[in-house]
């Protein structure tokens, strides 16, 4: 089945002309727990198995959409205007494809993020959750928060996790059309988690996290063994936030992050993704967890660290780690 058809299906005869003349979303990055790794499906975006990630609060994208009158869309990234012959600009334009028949329009888009762009921060995803946010107000569509993930993850698969704050799991659906693959929040709140932000590159990835998947799939002889990996750990984890248990938790993030990259170290060619920075604070954080300091860290398809730890440990981490910029997931 193509994207255009479950499209069709969920806005069943919805609006796709002028309502408002514009609209502003945002949608928060995500940092995944148990990690997506692996399609069953490249055009719908169907991951291999599901996933559990945590949304981080006021770091992600804003989307301002409006109508113009131009030939085609007129895009603007952090205030710069994107070239239409980009390929940021081209993967955006087809995902607008499908909320206009034969280009009857084309549309203003003001983007703006707080996170670097393709740097492991999953910026695709915050992306094109504000961007389906905006639409669903330009349009007054009034998509429930599932139909709104199953659009988003047409745009980027890990966008489904961002519709929602807080902890979100991605069930994997068996269905071909995919209209059981979403994301939903879970009902867990934990005040004293703490996420550290540790920036090691803002520079653009040396391969797309897109391209870096299917390469891992199609050669790394140990990616057979990632969807029971996954399978084992998304239960732990689940029962960790339930019960607050962060030494599983910790245990689980950590050890899911380093199975991925394990899967890609062996792809041909190999896809590293570690600077000399990143391997430096994984043995900066191991060296503090052999004196009793519990933290660990994931990593997604970037250089860059997400460290997990709780509130008692932050000002020990500011004085290890000056440069870690400390969130918390659930402040009001």
């Amino acid at each position: 089945m193509k994207p255009q058809a479950i499209v069709n299906q969920i806005l069943d005869g919805r609006p796709l002309h002028h309502v408002r003349s514009t609209a502003t979303a945002f949608a928060p990055t995500n940092i995944a727990l148990c990690k997506y790794w692996g399609k069953r499906d490249e055009f719908l975006n169907l991951p291999i198995n599901s996933s559990l990630s945590i949304t981080l609060p006021n770091k992600g994208t804003t989307t301002t959409l409006t109508f113009c009158d131009q030939s085609h869309d007129v895009i603007f990234l952090n205030q710069a205007p994107v070239d239409p012959a980009s390929t940021f600009a081209k993967r955006l334009a087809t995902f607008l494809d499908l909320f206009r028949t034969e280009k009857q329009f084309h549309f203003e888009v003001h983007t703006t993020s707080n996170i670097p762009i393709a740097a492991g921060l999953a910026s695709s995803a915050s992306g094109y959750a504000a961007l389906i946010l905006a639409l669903d107000q330009l349009f007054e569509w009034h998509l429930s928060k599932k139909e709104l993930s199953i659009l988003a993850r047409l745009g980027s698969g890990s966008a489904a996790r961002s519709i929602e704050m807080g902890f979100t799991k991605w069930y994997a659906g068996i269905a071909a059309d995919g209209m059981d693959s979403f994301a939903e929040q879970l009902p867990y709140q934990w005040a004293e988690l703490r996420l550290g932000l540790a920036l090691i590159s803002e520079e653009t990835k040396s391969i797309s996290s897109r391209k870096a998947m299917q390469q891992t799939i199609e050669t790394s002889p140990f990616y057979t063994l990632w969807p029971q990996k996954a399978a084992q750990d998304l239960p732990l984890l689940e029962t960790a936030i339930a019960q607050k248990d962060f030494i599983q938790f910790g245990e689980t993030v950590e050890s899911n992050a380093l199975a991925m990259h394990a899967c890609m170290l062996t792809a041909t060619p190999p896809i590293c993704y570690f600077e000399p920075q990143t391997i430096a604070l994984m043995h900066t954080i191991w060296r503090l967890r052999k004196k009793n300091i519990p933290i660990y860290f994931t990593e997604d398809a970037g250089p860059n660290l997400k460290l997990l730890f709780l509130a008692e440990q932050e000002s020990l981490l500011r004085k290890e780690i000056p440069s870690l910029e400390i969130l918390s997931p659930f402040e009001d």
